[in-house]
């Protein structure tokens, strides 16, 4: 399980309750190579129903604006990154699945024959996913492509994640995929998607400023409304549950995920997934 938020100076986490049914044999903590809190369960019993369900307390003080305080080499696209940390950012420079369609795409957001700045760049992209994609909730399992969200103009907070990671990777940026939950007081509303669920979006490195907040699907810069929980190069490599279970794939009666985030004293109880029903082979991402 992938549920315990990230500490940091805009997250502070205060409580993190977990109660599973059945009873687990056994409960144990990692930290996998990106430094996330995996929490791992076996059970020795069998059962009819499986449901985790996790409480979680925050002290979130978000970044409301963005500030882009990069360092003046990086401020105009392409940027070129340090020797020094370029080993380390490598992995997120890599485009998974380079195409023609998302090469002319991503450029579209650069200025031909003329100067490009970073910031505004990454902005643009961010808002022109928003503005020009149908978001589509979809309980199957998996990511799209980023050419099959360029030819559907449609998909979920992950699929626009992945587009906009490949995009910034195909432009030269470090990018990585973030997972997590948004805060949306009245669910799904016409200024905010992705509630009910987990959500997903974007970091991007950028020197002086360092990982910063992106989320296509409802156009945000900075972490407002958004609560980390795990990163990762890509997409199935944060999923916020997985594992596998002993018996007939016809045992398999479905999932039902619900995610509940509110402000402390609201009426509205505070809830992170609960996920009776069975365990998925995928993210349950919205």
């Amino acid at each position: 399980m992938m549920f315990r938020p990230r500490d940091s100076y805009d997250q502070r986490l205060i409580k993190a309750d977990l109660a599973v049914s059945p009873e687990p044999a056994s409960v144990t903590w990692v930290h996998d190579v990106f430094g996330n809190c995996i929490t791992n369960v076996s059970f020795e019993t069998s059962a009819t129903n499986l449901r985790f369900e996790t409480n979680i307390l925050l002290d979130h003080t978000p970044q409301l604006s963005p500030q882009f305080l990069i360092e003046p080499s990086a401020k105009i696209w392409p940027l070129e990154y340090d020797a020094e940390v370029l080993p380390d950012l490598a992995p997120y420079l890599e485009v998974e699945n380079p195409s023609p369609e998302l090469e002319t795409w991503a450029r579209r957001f650069t200025r031909s024959g003329l100067e490009t700045e970073t910031g505004h760049l990454l902005m643009t992209m961010t808002m022109g996913i928003k503005e020009s994609f149908q978001y589509s909730r979809r309980t199957d399992p998996g990511t799209q492509a980023p050419e099959v969200t360029l030819a559907n103009r449609k998909g979920t907070c992950r699929d626009f994640a992945w587009l906009m990671i490949e995009a910034c990777r195909s432009l030269g940026f470090a990018a990585r995929f973030v997972t997590g939950y948004i805060y949306v007081p009245l669910r799904d509303t016409k200024s905010l998607r992705g509630g009910g669920a987990t959500h997903a979006w974007v970091q991007v490195f950028l020197p002086g400023a360092g990982w910063t907040e992106f989320d296509p699907t409802n156009g945000i810069v900075g972490s407002r409304d958004l609560i980390r929980v795990g990163v990762a190069r890509k997409p199935k490599q944060a999923m916020p549950l997985s594992g596998n279970f002993v018996g007939s794939r016809a045992d398999y009666l479905g999932m039902t995920v619900d995610v509940a985030v509110s402000a402390e004293g609201s009426s509205d109880t505070a809830r992170t997934p609960h996920f009776p029903g069975g365990i998925p082979a995928q993210s349950p991402s919205s």
